[in-house]
Parts: structure tokens; sequence; C-alpha cells
């Protein structure tokens, strides 16, 4: 095949089931599309030997996260980069590689994409401000906290941390959190680094990384949006109105199809 009929990564994985998109090796993509011709062998190997190094039998999904905790953070050294947590870099696949530190949801999709490669259930769990990992099925869930070395979290610890995430003072249970699927789970982990651009005023690259995003997940409408709207910001009129109108082929929403319209007309005045 030529160079010039390759598939976009990115794009490829857009087109995929969301069953079928392997988490640690789209992280790598995504982390590789702001690198000019990037050798991914190394961190290939990286993930491959991880999953080599971990007891395969082991039984009972506490004693799983326990061994993936040991592994992942006890020695390899993975824990969240507190000391500059809002760098872009925490949210690079491969720069949390090299430095062992990042944001919960780069260290989750480590942890989550390590234990599936052993055939064992695992997902990222979501609460606003923060992500945990959930190993196990709903009859055996065990919850570890990859930003923190990877320890056990018990529902009392579980209660704490979603109360300081939501402003809540009564517990919550771990059935509140959102189980992300592998493409949400994907988008958030870029708009760690999209939101950041946009607060800093770097629109350019916000739009970059909303270009990826609708690569990635196409049928997601707010993507478009704020695609869109950072194109009008950026002069190129064109390209929003092409948002536009792919973001009017992802809804059957009357009344977003009626401010898509709006929107639309608006730009060819």
């Amino acid at each position: 095949m030529k160079e010039a009929d390759t598939i976009d990564p990115l794009a490829a994985i857009g087109c995929l089931d969301d069953a079928d998109i392997q988490l640690d090796i789209a992280a790598l993509e995504l982390a590789a599309a702001d690198r000019i011709r990037p050798d991914l062998s190394g961190p290939l190997d990286f993930l491959d030997s991880l999953a080599a190094r971990l007891p395969a039998a082991t039984a009972g999904s506490a004693a799983r996260g326990a061994a993936l905790a040991s592994l992942i953070a006890g020695k390899e050294g993975f824990t969240g980069d507190s000391a500059d947590y809002d760098a872009p870099r925490n949210a690079d696949f491969l720069s949390v590689l090299d430095r062992r530190r990042g944001l919960p949801i780069a260290l989750s999709i480590l942890y989550v994409a390590t234990a599936r490669r052993l055939g064992w259930p695992a997902q990222v769990l979501a609460l606003p401000g923060h992500v945990l990992v959930a190993i196990g099925g709903e009859a055996d869930t065990a919850l570890i906290d990859p930003f923190a070395l990877g320890s056990a979290i018990d529902e009392s610890r579980f209660a704490a941390l979603a109360a300081a995430a939501v402003g809540r003072s009564h517990a919550l249970r771990p059935h509140h959190a959102v189980r992300l699927d592998n493409r949400e789970t994907l988008v958030r982990l870029v708009m760690n680094q999209a939101s950041r651009a946009r607060q800093a005023g770097e629109s350019a690259r916000a739009l970059t990384l909303y270009r990826r995003l609708t690569l990635i997940a196409p049928a997601m409408p707010a993507l478009w949006w704020e695609r869109a709207r950072l194109e009008q910001i950026s002069g190129d009129i064109a390209a929003a109105r092409r948002s536009l109108a792919a973001m009017r082929e992802t809804t059957r929403d009357p009344a977003l199809e009626d401010r898509i319209r709006a929107a639309f007309e608006a730009l060819t005045r």
C-alpha cells in the first residue's frame, strides 16, 4: 500500500466499534500525533512486558488490583503528578510512560489496559474531577486509585472522594459513578489537554485537539460544536460550516438540529 493510501491512525480509531479499541494503543497514537515519526516500538514492548510480568492465575478482584498496583506503582513507580498537575504532559501517554507521572485518567488507562491484556475485567470509573479503576464484574469489584500508587478504595474512602468531587456532604456509593466506555475514556484524556489550552488562550492548540477528538469520536455532537466554534474564531468559516454539517449528521434531536441550522445560517451572512 502506498503511503498516501494509509489511514490516519486516529481516524481508524473513530471507525472501530468501542469494544475493539485497545486503550493503551489508542492513547499512544494520540500522543504520537504531537511528534514527527515517533518510534513506538519501545513503549509497545514495555506495555507487553507489564502484562507478561503479572501472575495471570491471580484470582479475585482485590488480589488482581493489588497485583496491578504492586507492579505498576510499586516496581515501576507510576503515580500521580501532584506537583505539576495541570501540565499538558500529564495527559500525554508517551510522556506518562517516560516520566512515570500523570493525571488520573492517563494512569487509569495504563492499569485498565494492562489488566485486560490478561483477560481481567477492568473499567475506568469516572467522578467529576477524578477517576478510579474498577477491577472485576458487578458481583466482585475492587476499586483502586492509580493516582495514589494504586491504593485500594473501600466504600468509606470512595464516599469521601466522591463527596469532595461533587461538593456534597452525604455519602455516595460506587454505583453513583459512571463507568466510561473506551471512546469516552480517550475523549476525557484529550479533553484534559484541550480544556487547559482553552484556559490559556491557546486557540490554535485547542482546535488541533478538537480536530483529533472528532476523529476518534465522530458521533459526539458536542465535539463538533466546539470544533466549529474554534474554527470560526480562527477565521476559517468554511471549515466551521463543514463541522456544523458533520455535527448535523450525528444527531436526531430536533432542538439541537435547530441550533445547528441557526449557527450555520449565521456563518453564511
